[in-house]
């Protein structure tokens, strides 16, 4: 399945993930150099759909952890099972008598409740989360790290071992090393720059917004039901909405929504009135909106021109 580029770029495909040579180029290279990819571009282009559409068509899990400010191990690694060892103590109080029955002295006794302290941080009270789970897979998996941007700098610093051997520690019972490597990919929107050391250990891939050969083909597979012509007259006018002087430029996912919505709608061609009336699904601002309303006429007239009217 990713003995090749073009094994893998039809493998996406079979997903429903149209890719282009350069995604697909650095799959491949990602699972065979084992060094996790760092997937930066604007919101809405694919980049966490990437990491779905890898996992569905090599069959392996997804594992994703969705980072926010103030990530720490105990959300990212693992976590003590504390409520388990509670209920695990409270049972042990009513058999202290009996543990201790036979034992003279202070430090013996102390000694033996050591050996128990051992066994409450042993690996049946231990919580693995999605950074330890990731490396435990005996098959492997896709690990998702989306949105690292938006972690502290602090998260970037114990990411590193896992980034970089593939191995984690935990202080009680040592280092747990993968046996099959997770495919990793990180997702960042560039709310602020990453560290030179979380970027020397990835392979750098950007997404940014495709041409209009390319979204074509990505709304051909994800809204099949729309027709040849209205899916040209749809993406025209998405691609001149990007040459406007945007708050926030309409994206794939935006594009999409916005081709299911016309399909619900029963759109034959594109009007001013029908873009108006949907231009939320495109826009997130209303500036935005306002400022493209008042080129609605003249770029549906373009983009009606140049493709024809379908009726």
């Amino acid at each position: 399945m990713l003995a090749s580029v073009d094994a893998i770029e039809a493998g996406l495909g079979s997903a429903g993930y149209i890719a282009s040579r350069q995604v697909s180029t650095a799959i491949y290279l990602a699972h065979h150099l084992r060094k996790p990819i760092l997937v930066e571009g604007p919101a809405g282009v694919g980049k966490t759909e990437l990491s779905k559409a890898t996992a569905t068509f090599t069959g392996l899990p997804l594992i994703r952890m969705q980072c926010y400010e103030g990530l720490d191990e105990a959300k990212a690694i693992y976590e003590w099972k504390y409520g388990k060892q509670l209920l695990y103590t409270q049972i042990l109080r009513d058999k202290l008598s009996e543990t201790l029955r036979d034992v003279d002295g202070l430090g013996p006794a102390l000694e033996r409740l050591g050996n128990i302290d051992e066994v409450f941080f042993s690996e049946q009270f231990l919580e693995p989360r999605p950074l330890l789970r990731a490396l435990r897979q005996p098959d492997g998996a896709v690990l998702l790290v989306d949105e690292v941007d938006k972690s502290d700098q602090e998260f970037e610093a114990f990411l590193l071992e896992i980034l970089s051997d593939y191995a984690v520690t935990i202080p009680e019972l040592g280092t747990f090393s993968a046996t099959v490597a997770p495919l990793v990919v990180l997702t960042s929107n560039n709310s602020r720059d990453l560290g030179d050391a979380l970027k020397r250990r990835c392979l750098h891939l950007h997404i940014g917004y495709p041409d209009t050969a390319l979204e074509e083909r990505i709304i051909a597979v994800r809204v099949p039901e729309i027709e040849a012509g209205l899916r040209r007259q749809l993406v025209a006018f998405v691609q001149r909405l990007r040459s406007l002087d945007l708050k926030k430029l309409p994206s794939v996912s935006e594009t999409i929504d916005w081709a299911r919505a016309l399909l619900l709608l029963h759109v034959g061609d594109l009007e001013p009135e029908i873009v108006r009336s949907t231009l939320n699904l495109l826009l997130k601002y209303e500036a935005d909106v306002v400022a493209a309303n008042r080129q609605i006429d003249a770029l549906v007239r373009d983009v009606v021109g140049r493709y024809g009217a379908m009726n």
